[in-house]
């Protein structure tokens, strides 16, 4: 069979199971397969594919099916400039998260020698891709789970970061290394009870470690601000990922434990993304 044979089926399982983005899911997988971009695919649709890779393809297909996210099943996706490598039990960085570079570049644009802190540090992909921006900058990414931990590691040596950067798999609660110019923390912050409605591929895949955020969503972000409070330099940056109602009560948290409230950050669809303050 030829890549487009191939190609068309695969869109039409997908298409008739109701997933949102078919064609390109299915033109992702091929690219995976033939181990080339997507470009590559589309410019040989007419090459014959070998029975073998047709067979890869069907199996990435049926796994999509399931609800398997296209991170886990190409283990890799993109994130801010970079190519992050991505494993299952460790969350999938999202497009919106890339808020929060923007927001760190900005406020750090005549800042030298910084050091930041990590909590949470999942993939690395926030901290990895601040320290490839900003070229004298050093990092701590800490995280509970030790596959995050590991694939940080990687993901700062296949980013040549390796000799800028360190992992600590800790409990922020147990973690006293130093004082930061910059904490930055996507925390789990849904509500226990709202994870049920969650999409089938978040829920069912995706770690609940790095989403439970207790029954109020606010059990790890109130960990976190206390902790910060404690390790972050007087007039250091806090900049944290917050949860679409949770204004109001981060803000006060930060209020409370010695934070001054710089700036509110909307993500792409205009809902609160981030709380960027500063230690007073």
């Amino acid at each position: 069979m030829i890549i487009d044979e191939v190609l068309k089926i695969g869109k039409t399982i997908l298409k008739n199971a109701g997933l949102k983005s078919p064609i390109l899911d299915s033109e992702i997988l091929m690219s995976f397969v033939l181990n080339n971009s997507r470009e590559f695919v589309l410019l040989n649709l007419n090459k014959n594919l070998e029975r073998k890779k047709v067979i890869h393809f069907e199996d990435l297909i049926t796994q999509r099916l399931k609800g398997k996210p296209i991170a886990y099943l190409i283990k890799k996706k993109d994130f801010w400039r970079h190519e992050f490598l991505i494993k299952e039990d460790v969350l999938i960085p999202r497009p919106d998260t890339e808020t929060l570079i923007e927001e760190i570049l900005n406020f750090t644009k005549s800042k030298h020698n910084q050091r930041i802190l990590d909590i949470g540090v999942g993939s690395g992909c926030i901290l990895l891709s601040v320290l490839k921006e900003k070229k004298d900058f050093q990092g701590i990414g800490v995280d509970i789970s030790k596959k995050c931990i590991s694939l940080s590691k990687a993901n700062a040596q296949k980013l040549g970061l390796i000799n800028r950067v360190k992992f600590f798999q800790s409990d922020i609660d147990n973690f006293a290394n130093g004082k930061y110019d910059l904490i930055i923390s996507n925390p789990p912050y849904i509500k226990k009870h709202d994870l049920k409605y969650l999409e089938k591929d978040i829920i069912e895949f995706e770690p609940k470690l790095a989403l439970d955020g207790g029954l109020d969503g606010l059990s790890k972000i109130r960990k976190i601000i206390i902790k910060s409070s404690e390790l972050i330099k007087k007039k250091g940056k806090f900049i944290l990922e917050i949860g679409l109602d949770q204004k109001k009560n981060v803000k006060d948290l930060l209020n409370k434990n010695g934070f001054y409230i710089d700036k509110i950050v909307q993500d792409l669809a205009k809902n609160d993304r981030c709380i960027i303050s500063t230690k007073i």
